[in-house]
């Protein structure tokens, strides 16, 4: 019995017998986005190599099991075609977290296994006496308050908060991306019931504060918020809550130790305030809530930038933009690029630290996405003008920042006067840098009229930078009466 021939419908090529699609493999292929299909990465050889981090041979087997030409692995990485073959071959090596974030997403990574990526730290995981803070910890609820509970006035050793430098940095921020959310009811049925209303009233305190500091700086602030903050924590301890209460709770509490270690970061203990941020990633983590997720890791990019490591900025404002990848929310994404962009600055990475600033500018001007929270309404033009101004110090061009910071002052609102006193004081270095010193001086003057009652150990950074560089300038005329009253201000913020 003679078959009956079936032919390609698009070029007419014989269709081999096993195939029952109308279209031969190659013209399958046209048209069509190249992606790896989930079969490709269940099998033992591909979870093997994901979790032994040997990314060059994952990506061969991948290729290989999807059918992908390395060309087509180019469009969904963003490797060059010779980068992929080395890579494959093992002459070289993925160079760095966000590298690896980047083509573990191109390739589709499922979200269920995410976890192989923690096998080789827990391999390496210390005993679980060495450290509240160790993030090799399981993320449960239990570790989650035991964490918050140090952060708050627990006994925190300095050794706990600095393991969280280096390579541990970022192993936790990989793992609040992948780690399951935990069950959060409370197990103990007995203590006093935790309510919406009472939640909706911490909330409305934390949201207050975060209006205080706009205005008055944080210094008077930070103990204030921990107190709120140990009442939440408690609550976790031993409230009565189910799990959708739980996780309101956890999410209440992820803002409130946000701030309270914004407010301490910016009295100047940044010790303590790394453990509040890193208590609110595990908070935010229990929540299910990718937004909460996203600012914790913002205000770690702040942390990296300012005083450790500005490529684990970088790591942590992509890894929020990605928590939220499927959120509409571009005033949220637009101010992770700026923390993106002022990790790139600090790594004399001009051209990625220009184009955040470029993406987060056109996301701004969207307006309110319907998933921006409601906590970040400080988001706006001024503010993404007044952290080019900072990338553009950063990099050394400092005409470019005097004109970012003059752009930004007419949008800066009056009332959020330390927010205002910041940006103007980098203002004033960079018109001095820029060598208009008549500029710089009447800027600083303004400045320095400004600050009085602003408790703020970042502002005071930036008024000592400032007076150093008018320092420089010692020859020109107004620069005495600048370095004079400079000299006041600073001895009266030094004794209040």
């Amino acid at each position: 019995m003679k078959l009956s021939v079936r032919t390609c419908t698009n070029c007419g090529t014989q269709l081999n017998q096993y195939n029952s699609d109308p279209t031969c493999a190659p013209c399958s292929r046209t048209g069509a986005s190249p992606s790896v299909p989930d079969r490709a990465w269940r099998t033992k050889e591909v979870q093997q190599a994901l979790a032994a981090w040997d990314f060059g041979e994952l990506m061969r087997l991948l290729r290989r099991r999807s059918g992908l030409s390395q060309t087509e692995v180019r469009a969904l990485t963003g490797l060059t075609q010779s980068y992929i073959s080395d890579l494959e071959n093992g002459r070289k090596q993925l160079g760095g977290r966000d590298a690896i974030i980047d083509v573990l997403n191109g390739m589709g990574l499922p979200a269920d296994l995410r976890p192989l990526l923690l096998a080789p730290f827990a391999e390496h995981a210390r005993p679980p006496a060495a450290s509240t803070l160790d993030p090799a910890m399981p993320w449960t609820r239990d570790r989650m308050v035991a964490e918050l509970e140090v952060a708050v006035g627990g006994s925190m050793k300095r050794r706990s908060v600095l393991a969280l430098g280096g390579a541990v940095m970022s192993q936790y921020i990989l793992q609040s991306a992948v780690a399951p959310t935990e069950a959060l009811a409370a197990e103990v049925q007995t203590g006093a019931p935790v309510t919406p209303k009472l939640l909706q009233s911490m909330q409305a305190i934390t949201d207050e504060f975060r209006q205080l500091d706009a205005s008055g700086g944080s210094g008077a602030l930070a103990g204030t918020a921990k107190r709120h903050l140990k009442v939440l924590v408690g609550w976790l301890r031993s409230g009565n809550y189910d799990e959708e209460t739980g996780r309101r709770l956890a999410g209440v509490t992820a803002d409130a130790a946000m701030q309270a270690g914004w407010y301490t970061f910016d009295s100047g203990k940044r010790d303590a305030a790394l453990a509040l941020f890193a208590g609110a990633l595990r908070a935010a983590h229990s929540s299910g809530d990718s937004r909460l997720r996203a600012g914790a890791l913002s205000f770690l990019a702040i942390y990296n930038y300012s005083v450790g490591d500005p490529r684990e900025a970088v790591t942590a404002a992509r890894t929020g933009r990605q928590s939220i990848s499927d959120q509409d929310a571009p005033a949220l994404h637009a101010m992770l690029l700026t923390r993106a962009a002022r990790g790139h600055a600090r790594l004399r990475e001009e051209r990625h630290a220009l184009a955040a600033l470029n993406e987060a500018e056109e996301l701004c001007a969207r307006g309110v996405g319907e998933d921006d929270p409601h906590w970040l309404y400080w988001i706006n033009r001024g503010e993404i003008l007044g952290q080019r101004g900072s990338c553009y110090l950063e990099l050394g061009r400092p005409a470019e920042a005097a004109q970012a910071f003059d752009a930004a002052r007419d949008v800066f609102s009056r009332e959020e006067v330390r927010t205002r006193a910041q940006f103007l004081s980098r203002a004033a270095t960079a018109q001095m840098r820029a060598g208009d010193a008549d500029a710089g001086c009447a800027i600083g003057q303004e400045v320095l009229d400004l600050v009085e009652g602003i408790k703020s150990a970042r502002l005071d950074e930036n008024l000592r930078n400032m007076l150093t560089e008018a320092q420089q300038l010692n020859s020109a005329r107004p620069i005495k009466p600048l370095l004079e009253q400079g000299e006041v201000v600073m001895r009266r913020r030094a004794m209040a």
